[in-house]
């Protein structure tokens, strides 16, 4: 489970470093704001375009081949960013990115479950949670400050650290291969082809996350343009990553005792209650005196992103079986990625007309569309 943290932390701090400040490069280089924006854009695409062909590359090359390969088209684009601020490179760099970044975390949360036994799952998901979570807490609000600040070839080196978990995945693999190839001594946790069954299998959990990255993905997105001081987006945002996080790590050994099914609908509610309470700040546009109700807004509604992305993925691991872990993971992180794409664009839209208060509510009544799904997965 160390090499497994080791190649999470090394892979998603390099993922982390750049998300902020490859579009302030692109800037930098004479792009306008929608240029800016596509940056990510190709990132998120590349990935979820990936994420349903990684089984079969585990498959057909092994682990260690699919992990370095992971972390080599993070880290190297990462670092030859410094070359160049046009936008068409940074565009190129950001989709060779986005391949290793679908591949990384498809193949990081399947590893996760096949390293321990399935009543530990819930408990590996939050350790392995917790250490892709950190680089995001750490370094993506204080990316941009850095390069602004020193430059940006600082952050582009820092990105590079990618490359650093390499040795680790040599280490990971010795503990995966005959879980991982189809290996005819051990049939009950092979990873088979998967087929509509699975995808039908894992879609309720999926939805259910979908809807909370696409709320949370508006908030991480808009947040400095919902107040009216500045520092209040960053106090909000590290509140919200800093408690998603920790229930990222905390639900999993709840879920092995209580299932992940008890749970889900309750952080549905929390949601709710979270991004309600941030919709009516936003409409008022959030200032000093509504400093600690926006706090507790943001709070909340990381408790329930947290809460849920474990849950979720507990809940499509139980649903897809033993034998289809990488499918599993590969619906999980695609409806990750889309949702969080999705709510960049959805509130953004709404905000045009009709302001992010309006946006807000709308991911609010998103996430309550999906109480159903939750409540009837306590059975």
């Amino acid at each position: 489970m160390l090499a497994l943290a080791v190649v999470s932390f090394a892979g998603f701090a390099g993922y982390a470093a750049l998300l902020p400040v490859a579009p302030l490069w692109a800037v930098h280089g004479g792009a306008d704001s929608a240029g800016a924006g596509l940056v990510n854009f190709v990132l998120l695409g590349a990935t979820v375009a990936t994420q349903f062909a990684v089984p079969a590359l585990i498959r057909r090359v092994g682990w260690t081949l699919t992990l370095t390969l992971a972390l080599v088209l993070l880290g190297v684009p990462a670092v030859l960013h410094v070359l160049t601020d046009e936008l068409g490179t940074i565009l190129l760099l950001s989709a060779v990115r986005g391949v290793g970044f679908g591949i990384l975390t498809v193949a990081a949360s399947a590893a996760a479950v096949l390293l321990v036994d399935p009543a530990r799952r819930g408990a590996a998901v939050g350790a392995y949670s917790l250490a892709l979570a950190a680089p995001n807490v750490l370094l993506m609000p204080v990316g941009g400050w850095i390069a602004e600040a020193w430059g940006f070839w600082i952050v582009f080196v820092l990105s590079g650290v990618s490359l650093l978990g390499i040795p680790a995945t040599v280490l990971l693999a010795r503990h995966l291969p005959e879980r991982a190839t189809g290996d005819p001594q051990h049939p009950e946790v092979a990873d088979a082809p998967a087929g509509a069954a699975t995808y039908l299998a894992v879609l309720s959990p999926t939805l259910v996350l979908l809807a909370i990255t696409l709320a949370g993905g508006a908030l991480i997105t808009f947040a400095p343009q919902m107040v009216s001081v500045a520092w209040l987006a960053t106090a909000g945002l590290f509140v919200f990553g800093l408690v998603s996080t920790v229930l990222r790590w905390r639900v999993g050994a709840l879920a092995d005792r209580l299932g992940s099914g008890r749970l889900a609908w309750v952080f549905v509610l929390v949601a709710v209650a979270g991004l309600l309470a941030v919709a009516w700040l936003t409409q008022q546009e959030v200032g000093l005196d509504g400093l600690l109700p926006w706090l507790l807004g943001c709070a909340l509604l990381g408790a329930a992103y947290g809460g849920l992305q474990t849950l979720t993925m507990v809940s499509a691991f139980e649903a897809a079986g033993p034998r289809r872990v990488g499918a599993a993971s590969a619906v999980w992180n695609a409806g990750f990625d889309a949702g969080t794409g999705l709510g960049a664009v959805l509130v953004g839209t709404v905000a045009v007309q009709h302001g992010f208060g309006t946006g807000m509510a709308i991911s609010a009544g998103l996430v309550l569309l999906t109480l159903p799904l939750a409540l009837r997965a306590r059975r």
